[in-house]
């Protein structure tokens, strides 16, 4: 009884399953799949469920994973056909293609994702804590710092015994602390606030059939066989086949890095992408591959995008190299530049992500800063990505906007007429609350045409659709670049064709033009060169050229009889109008460009527009100047692939322009340019953009239009799109690097001055003035409250008037040089002096004049510290009120070393001082301003010192 019960319902499930459809139009089997309030149209579920256990745990599918994915990635429409075409590949992976696959068979979609993989993707494992703490160890300076402790805690406690000898070492395994703790914290909070955007962001609801019912599911529960339903707006969420659809175009510059939008249809080009958008129109896809076997997942997966570059960053050299040379004594030794440097760092990184930069690596802040060239993209980065009208030539006059009511009605008529039916997109009321009344949906282009015709021309999109009733219709291609229409109107059932497309196409097809007083003329060699001329003169001010043209059309010329298709007459025609789209600059990028350029990084736009396009643009971003030549500046990108590598290196460094761009290219220039010595930052938004972002110095994803891929690529994600962001993210960087400048100089002042004292006095008087408890608390305070208030100095406007310090500049310039060493100097012979001639010039006690070389020598790094706010400038107290950190860390500072001379005497081996000692040594420390203003007067030589 069971098995005959199984019979029949198997029996009523397939007959349900493969019924046809009572609409017999294909508008209305699209409709049904798509309207969320169909009723279902399978059998209704029982009240319990027989199981056969003889049957096989797995479906057999007769199509294996290799096939299907050479059938899409390769593009393989011949393939394709030798397996049937869709509705076979469908029926081999055992799903319906109007109902999908079942929504409660979870068997069935459990061994779908065994047989061929779920939908997600392979990412490296989550860093753990301890692997910041393994990576802050491999610094170099760390380690030469551990090494110089471990020694300074075994001859301490040798030569003073445990309870005084661990002072010195026991204070630089303390900042070695520090600096590990807060340097891991720091990393592993912003990778774990990384991970959680990309989760949160990577968890898209799809539009599925699955039993007849249309459901929303996530991304990662797709799984092959899926039947997915996509609409504009729309990420591709596995690679697929077209099954049906309409007017289907798809973006796939995140693959690609080609702008164009690709028409999808059944027989010719069925192939869809994970992780490409649909710009327009609306289908159903059949799922083939889902996960690491779709091309994303092989893309993501490849050794030029997964696998990190262990690569030091010019920062990181610089200071290795320093902490190699100076850290040979244990007084010398920069235990507090490690400090310094990952407080300014964490400082800036947070302080960045407030200025739309979200820092993805701790040394991406100041890497950034050392950037001499920066390759951008043009779309969305440059420009804003949204088409708008900005001009319209009716015959050979241009119109301005309020000069519409002067055309001729007639001629007004057609031209809304033409772009109401021969359009993909649509126009609707706005339902958001936002100003405008009407809302566009379609490409960029579409949406710039239909606005500019509502807005502008006054056209009542929903009055013109009832008006005529579409016969045929020619859509978009790449190879045509133009589309048509083919409509009789309801009101004298009169026949007109409308083309609509790439200028210099329409133009070709046309005889004749209408002029704004609604006359016929002849289109002959003369009047078609004038055209032309219009057409390249649109181009050269980065206008896409879209002319509009129509004919009336006689039955005669309709076609079609004997069962074939009618055509839309495609000759003889008269054009309406030149249409010209822009897509705008964002506002203020030419002034950011020009920022950049002031301050010696040069800017260089890689697009895949030609170069007409490109160079329009560059000029008005500033890229390229009025007038200039751009017989060098400008290459394609082929070109620039086909120069020898010599020609390469010659040239690479005068191209600022570099159109028709592949992602090989890209990554080529950022190879040549680096080789050439730049510190090279890369922009990029698409998953085509992954191995460029990798290879720079500096890689810089978009937030908004980037993909996974690319961000996963970057060192910093703009979280804004905007290229004036980037401009600030340098601007922060170079602070970085400043700020690290001037505590090195800081720091410096203080172990030469407290080595040579100390020295001085061991060698000559066999004691030394600076105890080893006072050392300590010399280090402590200026370390890390100096390290402080030095690292929370912000940007200034001055930054961006420097030339970038690229890869070869030292880290310790002239300048820094003639500051301390001047300072250094003047502490020396002051505290010196103290030493040997202190008692009898003061007339105090000896343990009173050490307190006096004690407290002097801590109000000299007090006062210097001021002057350790500005490298070049005389005025050191510029914008002091500004930065409150500071002035309370001085203040804190003079507090604590009260505390220490007046009240902890006993630990701190020091006598209280009366007013008059203690105005002397605050006197002393006062000098210290006067003679950073005199030196500052110095010239310097720009060549390193060392280079001598």
């Amino acid at each position: 009884m069971s098995m005959t019960f199984l019979t029949n319902m198997n029996n009523i499930e397939t007959t349900l399953l493969n019924a046809p459809n009572k609409n017999s139009t294909y508008n209305k089997r699209w409709h049904n799949a798509f309207m969320k309030s169909n009723k279902p149209k399978i059998a209704p579920t029982p009240s319990f469920t027989l199981v056969d256990l003889n049957l096989s745990p797995h479906h057999s599918y007769t199509i294996d994973q290799e096939t299907l994915i050479d059938i899409v990635k390769e593009k393989n429409i011949e393939t394709l056909q030798n397996n049937g075409g869709v509705e076979v590949v469908a029926s081999n992976l055992k799903t319906n293609i109007e109902f999908g696959i079942k929504s409660d068979d979870f068997e069935d979609i459990a061994s779908r994702k065994q047989v061929f993989g779920s939908n997600t993707y392979k990412k490296p494992p989550s860093k753990s804590f301890f692997h910041f703490i393994v990576e802050a160890f491999k610094d170099v300076t760390i380690l030469i710092l551990l090494v110089c402790a471990t020694l300074s805690l075994a001859f301490g406690i040798k030569q003073h015994g445990i309870k005084e000898g661990w002072y010195d070492g026991g204070s630089i395994f303390l900042a070695v602390f520090i600096v590990i703790s807060m340097s891991s914290i720091s990393n592993f909070k912003h990778n774990q606030q990384f991970d959680k955007l990309s989760q949160v962001s990577n968890d898209i609801q799809i539009d599925l059939v699955r039993s007849g019912r249309r459901q929303k599911v996530s991304i990662f529960e797709i799984v092959v066989g899926d039947v997915v339903c996509l609409k504009i707006g729309d990420q591709v969420p596995a690679d697929g086949l077209f099954i049906d659809g309409h007017s289907l175009r798809v973006d796939e510059s995140s693959m690609t890095g080609e702008s164009d939008h690709v028409e999808i249809n059944k027989d010719h080009h069925p192939f869809l992408f994970s992780g490409t958008k649909v710009a327009d129109g609306y289908a159903k896809m059949l799922v083939t591959s889902v996960g690491m076997n779709t091309t994303w997942g092989q893309m993501m997966s490849s050794s030029s995008i997964s696998n990190d570059i262990d690569e030091e960053t010019p920062l990181q050299t610089r200071l290795d190299k320093l902490t190699s040379s100076i850290g040979k004594g244990p007084v010398a030794i920069p235990e507090g530049l490690p400090l310094a440097v990952t407080l300014t760092l964490a400082y800036s990184m947070k302080k960045m992500m407030a200025d739309q930069a979200m820092v993805r690596k701790l040394s991406a802040c100041e890497t950034i800063g050392s950037a001499t060239t920066i390759c951008t993209d043009k779309t969305g980065t440059l420009t804003l990505n949204q088409m708008k009208v900005t001009k319209f030539w009716l015959g050979l006059e241009p119109l301005e906007d309020n000069a519409y009511s002067n055309v001729d009605p007639f001629v007004l008529q057609l031209i809304k007429e033409g772009v109401a039916h021969n359009t993909t997109g649509g126009v609707h009321e706005s339902k958001s609350g936002s100003d405008s009344k009407f809302e566009f949906s379609g490409s960029p282009t579409e949406k710039a045409i239909l606005s500019w015709a509502v807005l502008e021309l006054n056209m009542n999109m929903e009055n013109l659709s009832k008006s005529c009733s579409i016969i045929q219709v020619e859509t978009f291609n790449s190879k045509k670049k133009r589309s048509g229409v083919l409509l009789r109107r309801n009101v004298d059932n009169k026949v007109s064709a409308h083309w609509k497309g790439a200028a210099e196409m329409v133009l070709r097809m046309c005889s004749r033009y209408y002029d704004s007083y609604g006359n016929v003329k002849d289109l002959d060699n003369e009047t078609m060169s004038k055209f032309g001329n219009i057409i390249q003169g649109m181009a050269a001010s980065s206008l896409r050229c879209i002319a509009l043209a129509y004919t009336e059309v006689v039955n005669e010329e309709l076609g079609g009889e004997g069962g074939n298709k009618m055509v839309v007459k495609d000759d003889g025609l008269t054009l309406l109008g030149l249409v010209g789209i822009k897509d705008p600059c964002r506002p203020g990028v030419k002034t950011a460009v020009e920022a950049c350029q002031h301050a010696g990084v040069n800017v260089k736009m890689i697009t895949g527009d030609n170069v007409f396009t490109a160079k329009a643009i560059a000029f008005e971003c500033g890229i390229l100047r009025p007038n200039q030549d751009t017989d060098e500046t400008v290459v394609e990108g082929e070109q620039f692939y086909n120069f020898s590598p010599e020609e390469r290196l010659a040239k690479v460094d005068r191209i600022s322009v570099m159109a028709r761009s592949s992602p090989c290219d890209k990554l080529l220039m950022v190879q040549c340019l680096k080789q050439k010595g730049h510190v090279v930052a890369v922009t990029g938004d698409g998953t085509n953009d992954a191995p460029a972002l990798k290879e720079a110095d500096i890689g810089l994803s978009m937030g908004i239009q980037g993909t996974e891929v690319a961000k996963e690529s970057s060192d910093i994600v703009i979280l804004d799109d905007n290229f004036a962001s980037i401009v600030t993210v340098l601007n922060w960087g170079r602070c970085v690097y400043n700020n690290i400048q001037k505590f090195i100089q800081f720091q410096l002042t203080v172990n030469v001055a407290a080595l040579v004292i100390n020295f001085v006095a061991a060698v000559s008087a066999g004691e030394v003035p600076l105890t080893a408890v006072q050392l300590l608390w010399v280090n402590l305070i200026m370390d890390t409250l100096g390290a402080l208030a030095l690292a929370t100095e912000k940007p200034t406007k001055e930054l961006m008037d420097q030339k970038p310090v690229g890869r070869t500049k030292p880290l310790i310039t002239n300048i820094m040089w003639r500051n301390l060493l001047s300072q250094a100097f003047y502490q020396i012979v002051i505290l010196l002096t103290l030493q040997f001639k202190g008692e009898t010039i003061f007339g105090v006690t000896p343990e009173v004049n050490d307190t006096l070389i004690f407290n002097t020598f801590v109000l000299c790094q007090v006062f210097n510290l001021f002057n350790a706010r500005k490298l070049e400038k005389k005025n050191v107290f510029e914008g002091i009120f500004k930065s409150k950190l500071f002035l309370r860390i001085v203040g804190v500072t003079l507090v604590l070393q009260v505390v220490m001379v007046e009240v902890l005497k006993k630990f701190a081996d020091t006598e209280r001082l009366n007013w008059r000692e203690w105005i002397i040594c605050i006197g002393f420390g006062a000098v210290s301003w006067p003679i950073g203003f005199v030196v500052k007067m110095i010239p310097v030589s720009d060549k390193p010192l060392l280079d001598f």
